[in-house]
């Protein structure tokens, strides 16, 4: 044993020997330098919302700092041998509107533990249009990445307290151990051709309001007539702050930010319009070839001037006439031939890119085959369920702390020690089967004996019917199914089948 232990040691020294590992220096530092800072993302993500072309193109030249961000197609920069038509194909507004119209869509509205809290909010809602402004809240805080509503007080607009909602470039967030301490609020103001920024910071029983030039220095609040009647602070004894920050997603880049729904797909939406552009450039210099001789050009009636062709109408290549005894002049026509199909594939899986994780196509309309039944075409909107689910979970929490801080606000206004108020949401479902399968799945229910009437009027009718008429449905079918309801038997003193002589005995 000895022996060989000895050898063994001997052969690891010799592949030690033969094969040196150098350990990795501890202080090996990496650098990375982020191409957009958070105010610049945002814009970046608006402008992919706004959809127009020339603002995407401008952008994008103006941003391309980097070998990625030149490369881009946007960035691209046409020459005066290759003009290029940039097409946008409108995804990214889709996508948002969308999502903000299916949720909307499914809000049924807020409910309170008392009568007068509802009738209160109801009228603070109406005053302030509050659904138009959630649905301006949603589309916002998906594209900016978060936002916050902020509640003032300004009795010369309105008796009840006025909920606004500024988008993630507008606001900003300061946290003490994990905690919201602060939220800032900016609104720019241009006064004799300088640029102000306001800031309105709203902390747990302050707001405080300073004005900034362009240099980033403070000045008076009176330097801007729109904000000189402001008052740099105000001071209130409640404990709460009068501000509700809201995101969706949580953003890995900037710590207590909301990620858009846009971030991680601008490459992509980049490429589709790219494939969009190709495609459609390539239709344009497909078309009809016409080669015309020079004695067949069409000329001007009046001057007798050849017609200067154009890509769309009078398009054509002028040829020599040919000078042989037997030469025939005639227009020649050539049709290049278009891979069509290579562009709908391309298409077809550029298209998959931007919406694989948001959104499903068939919620778009894209691809919903015809041949698909109701459960497939349910099958192909869980996508579009689980962002829907992210949102509503968002807003299950943020639109109950808003009630709640609105209607303390307005006790605060009425001089009030604010009360404590427990709101909740209802949304309805999205995506639910329709009254035919429902019908066919109870059916089947009933008929295995595993669903009483009432559970089965329920499942059909829901929140539509009113109870009365469900009670009297259930009424109906009792009758015309022939179920009897008799009266509970009542048990008396002695048992009618039993023996006397036997209760004597007893």
């Amino acid at each position: 044993m000895g022996f060989w232990n000895s050898v063994g040691n001997g052969v690891r020294k010799a592949i030690m020997k033969l094969l040196r590992i150098n350990p990795a220096p501890a202080n090996n530092i990496i650098t990375i330098t982020e191409p957009y800072s958070y105010e610049t993302n945002v814009l970046r993500n608006r402008l992919w919302y706004r959809g127009d072309p020339s603002e995407l193109d401008q952008f994008y030249k103006q941003a391309a700092l980097d070998a990625v961000g030149r490369s881009r197609f946007w960035a691209a920069v046409p020459t005066p041998k290759l003009n290029i038509r940039k097409i946008h194909s409108g995804l990214p507004a889709m996508i948002v509107d969308r999502l903000t119209d299916i949720v909307i869509s499914d809000f049924d509205g807020i409910e309170l533990e008392k009568e007068e809290q509802m009738q209160l909010w109801n009228e603070i809602s109406e005053d302030n249009h509050f659904p138009e402004l959630l649905g301006e809240a949603i589309a916002e805080t998906l594209v900016a990445g978060d936002g916050a509503f902020k509640i003032t007080l300004d009795t010369d607009v309105s008796q009840f307290p006025i909920i606004e909602f500024y988008s993630g470039e507008r606001v900003d967030y300061r946290y003490i151990r994990g905690r919201l301490y602060e939220v800032l609020f900016y609104t720019d103001y241009t006064h004799k051709d300088k640029d102000y920024r306001l800031e309105e910071t709203y902390g747990r029983g302050y707001i405080r309001a300073k004005l900034y030039d362009s240099e980033g220095k403070e000045v008076p609040l009176s330097t801007v007539p729109d904000v000189a009647e402001m008052i740099p602070e105000i001071i209130h004894p409640n404990n709460f702050i009068m501000a509700v920050p809201i995101k969706f997603f949580k953003s890995p880049k900037w710590q207590h930010r909301g990620k858009s729904i846009f971030d991680s797909k601008t490459d992509s939406f980049d490429a589709l319009d790219e494939i969009i552009s190709q495609w459609i450039d390539a239709i344009r210099v497909g078309r009809v070839q016409k080669y015309i001789p020079e004695d067949l050009v069409p000329r001007n009636e009046n001057t007798g001037a050849p017609l200067e062709p154009n890509p769309f109408d009078n398009q054509f290549i002028k040829m020599r006439s040919s000078l042989r005894e037997d030469a025939d002049d005639k227009i020649i026509t050539v049709q290049p031939d278009i891979l069509y199909q290579a562009y709908v594939e391309s298409y077809a899986n550029a298209l998959d890119m931007c919406l694989q994780g948001i959104i499903s196509p068939a919620t778009l309309g894209i691809d919903l085959k015809k041949t698909d039944n109701a459960e497939a075409q349910r099958e192909k909107e869980k996508a579009t369920l689980y962002t829907r689910g992210a949102i509503i979970d968002a807003l299950n929490e943020v639109i109950p702390r808003l009630v709640d801080t609105t209607l303390k606000v307005y006790d605060t206004m009425r001089s009030r020690r604010p009360g404590e108020y427990q709101a909740s949401v209802v949304f309805g479902e999205y995506a639910s089967p329709d009254f035919g399968t429902v019908v066919e799945t109870v059916g089947k229910a009933k008929t295995y004996g595993i669903m009483s009437i009432e559970q089965a009027v329920q499942e059909l009718y829901g929140d539509t019917w009113t109870e009365e008429e469900k009670q009297a449905e259930i009424a109906r079918l009792k009758a015309e199914q022939g179920y009897i309801e008799a009266d509970e038997p009542q048990v008396g003193e002695y048992d009618e089948f039993s023996d006397p002589e036997e209760d004597e005995g007893e």
